[in-house]
């Protein structure tokens, strides 16, 4: 028999994941002094960000396919 992979499906969208983690993310910081672990939250607030402005790129409807 052949064993099938739980496949659910995220509650919320890739773009809502994205904005929630980054708010997320810079309200931690913000109790934090200054130092490796703020600067550490900070970056990946950074990131998810740029990771939800690719998202939104890669989804728009003007995006065209290499010719």
């Amino acid at each position: 028999m052949i064993k099938k992979r739980n496949r659910t499906r995220p509650v919320l969208p890739l773009q809502e994941r994205l904005n929630k983690f980054t708010q997320e993310a810079r309200a931690a910081a913000k109790k934090l002094p200054a130092g490796t672990e703020r600067h550490t939250l900070l970056q990946k607030a950074r990131d998810g960000e740029a990771a939800s402005e690719m998202e939104r790129w890669l989804s728009s409807h003007d995006l065209q396919s290499p010719k």
